[in-house]
């Protein structure tokens, strides 16, 4: 469908891709991965014909159609209804549709042959098009992005950000382009619209390429995944799961040959420092010195799942009782919130608390930070030091300060040193630490928010949202500072896999209810799906009434002995000879399969290895068959290996 060949894109005086190569086919669903800065956004505008390239040629059919979603959309404008909106994705529809209505006009007075023909022809192609159910497509799509009826007709230009990406989203959903490339798409959307969202793309009939930081997300929807890294495009037949995996295989072969360059590096530079004085050498030296100059080199991975050394420790123990909410009501003018909830949040508690967005999450969060009305009792235990970190604080910060300097005002007892692997691990490295607080972006202060929340020695963390515009880097990097965080957090969040990753009860507010779900993420979903198929049997009165859960009896493990055989019979000559013949086979075959996996192992960094995703396919099914072989052949080797044990005994 489109194919790039030996790209090369040039910006701020170094390369993002070069002798690249990606060849989309029809129907994939890609995720499209790599470190913030490495390309991703550039690449899909490369294919979008927005930049052009420095080297190589993409080549896609003309009548190839693409969808993009990007920030860009956000400059829209209109006093049109998001239903209007949407309904823009049927322009040849809405077309026909206004024709029709005025041939019907003119027909009132011309009854001519030529009028009915034009008027037939018209509606011929209207219903081809579905044009009669064009309306209720886009208010099916609408309302699974999470709209309501009420607000299709209400103007675009009343929506924040985050909802008018929705209403472009819909639109180009209902486009049906050939390749939709989609741009952080789950970025202001809750977790309901996110699971809706991954079921029609999976259902999409065309080619769908996604920048995501959300692996679940990915892992659903995807079926391949290209990575952008090392200014080259690599390319995974699998999801975002199977991307890992094969990636942590390419990065330790990689390792190797790092290392083993080395090695050859400073073994020639020995060489080069011993010889380069001696006039008999001199040439030699020479000559090596040219050669480590023109020598291509490897870089060394960087893993971004690698273990952190951050300690947010805190300052003292909470009691008992870190919280506690007691017949809490609140309400807004047009929505009610909760009406008289009740939790406790004890010590070690980490709670997510998750859900559709208006639900009150955000507004509850605040109730317990006390910087919200209400009616009702909130209250805090004692010894608790509480840090909350939320959106509005961004412009609590020095505008005046630098980053670094922020983070110095605020830990004062922390080295640079630290306060600067903080900041890198949420993309501030180098000279960006110099950079003033009033020049950054909104994204950028959430960071450097974050950041000082984390740095503090409070025992309770309030976070609302804390992975909005973190990459899966940074994300990782948090979620393992949360699960080594002695204190207590309650948290927002509509990323499942950080949640599976740190929570271990989930709050949500269900009929002005808040309720709890004592347990993992994974736990709770488990229960919801069995409670809505409990539920959806019961509406077609096929439900009978659920028997009482028996407790598991688990049988207390019988002791083995071993049998003794004092009488073993005395082996023949012939049989302890084939005893040691079936070691030693056993023992080469094993070693040539070992031998056979490290070939094909070293095979990933030939070029036409790398850049051939069908021969790459290949070899990563000739590992996985080495691997199961040689785990079968272990088996052998240690039965092999008992039975020369027993000659011996």
């Amino acid at each position: 469908m489109i194919a790039l060949t030996n790209i090369a894109f040039e910006f701020g005086g170094r390369y993002l891709y070069r002798n690249a190569n990606w060849h989309i086919k029809p129907n994939e669903r890609i995720a499209l991965v790599g470190r913030n800065g490495t390309g991703k956004s550039t690449l899909l505008r490369v294919i979008n014909g927005e930049y052009g390239l420095s080297e190589g040629t993409i080549s896609k059919p003309k009548d190839l159609t693409i969808g993009f979603l990007n920030q860009d959309n956000l400059s829209f404008e209109t006093e049109d209804t998001i239903l209007n909106v949407t309904m823009q994705a049927f322009s040849r529809a809405l077309f026909l549709e206004k024709e029709i209505e005025e041939i019907l006009a003119k027909m009132e007075t011309d009854h001519s042959m030529e009028i009915i023909t034009k008027l037939s022809d018209a509606q011929e192609e209207f219903d081809r098009l579905d044009g009669y159910n064009m309306k209720h497509k886009c208010e099916k799509v609408l309302e699974g992005l999470g709209f309501t009826t009420a607000q299709l007709q209400q103007p675009y230009k009343k929506f924040s950000g985050g909802w008018r990406m929705r209403v472009m989203l819909a639109k180009l959903l209902l486009q049906n382009p050939d390749l939709l490339m989609l741009d952080e798409p789950t970025n202001h959307l809750d977790l309901p619209t996110i699971k809706w969202l991954e079921e029609y793309l999976i259902g999409y009939p065309g080619t769908v390429i996604v920048v995501s930081h959300d692996m679940e997300f990915l892992d659903k929807m995807t079926n391949k995944t290209v990575e952008v890294a090392n200014s080259n495009i690599y390319e995974y037949s699998g999801n975002y799961s199977f991307y890992l995996e094969a990636k942590d295989e390419r990065m330790d072969l990689q390792q190797r040959q790092f290392d083993n360059q080395q090695q050859f590096i400073r073994e020639q530079e020995r060489f080069i420092a011993r010889f380069k004085a001696k006039a008999s050498k001199a040439t030699a030296a020479q000559s090596r010195v040219k050669m480590l100059d023109k020598l291509d080199k490897i870089e060394a991975p960087e893993d971004d799942n690698s273990a952190i050394n951050i300690q947010f420790r805190i300052g003292q123990q909470s009691s008992r009782l870190v919280a506690e909410i007691n017949n809490v009501t609140k309400s807004f003018p047009d929505i009610d919130i909760v009406k008289n909830a009740n939790a406790r949040i004890e010590r070690g508690d980490k709670i997510a608390l998750i859900g559709a967005n208006g639900k009150g999450k955000s507004t509850l969060l605040r109730i317990i930070a006390g910087v919200e009305k209400y009616d009702g009792e909130a209250k805090i235990g004692f010894n608790v030091k509480e840090a909350f970190y939320a959106q509005h604080q961004l412009e609590s910060l020095g505008q005046q300060n630098e980053i670094l300097e922020e983070l110095a005002h605020h830990a004062t007892d922390r080295p640079e040193t630290e306060l600067r692997t903080v900041l890198g691990c949420f993309l501030f490295a180098g000279d960006d630490v110099f950079k003033k607080i009033k020049v950054l972006s909104g994204g950028e202060k959430a960071r450097v928010a974050l950041a000082k929340t984390l740095l503090t020695e409070a025992n309770f963390l309030l976070l609302d949202e804390p992975t909005n515009h973190l990459d899966m880097r940074s994300i990782n990097i948090l979620s393992q500072a949360l699960q080594a965080y002695e204190g207590t957090f309650i948290t927002v969040s509509h990323d499942r896999h950080f949640i599976s990753q740190i929570a271990n009860k989930i709050w949500y507010i269900e009929n002005l209810e808040l309720k709890e779900y004592p347990g993992t993420y994974a736990e709770y979903e488990e229960w919801r799906l069995k409670n809505e198929a409990l539920n959806l049997a019961a509406n077609k009165d096929a439900a009978k009434a659920p028997k009482k859960a028996e407790p598991i009896v688990v049988a207390k493990p019988v002791e083995v002995k071993p049998v003794v055989n004092e009488n073993k019979p005395k082996l023949s000559n012939n049989q302890i000879q084939k005893i040691k013949t079936d070691f030693e086979q056993a023992e080469k075959q094993l070693e040539k399969l070992k031998q056979q996996l490290t070939a094909v192992e070293e095979s990933f960094a030939k070029p036409e290895v790398a850049s051939n995703a069908a021969e790459l396919n290949k070899k990563q099914l000739e590992m996985s068959v080495l691997k199961k072989q040689i785990a079968e052949q272990e088996n052998i080797y240690e039965r092999a290996f008992e039975a020369m044990m027993e000659l011996e005994a």
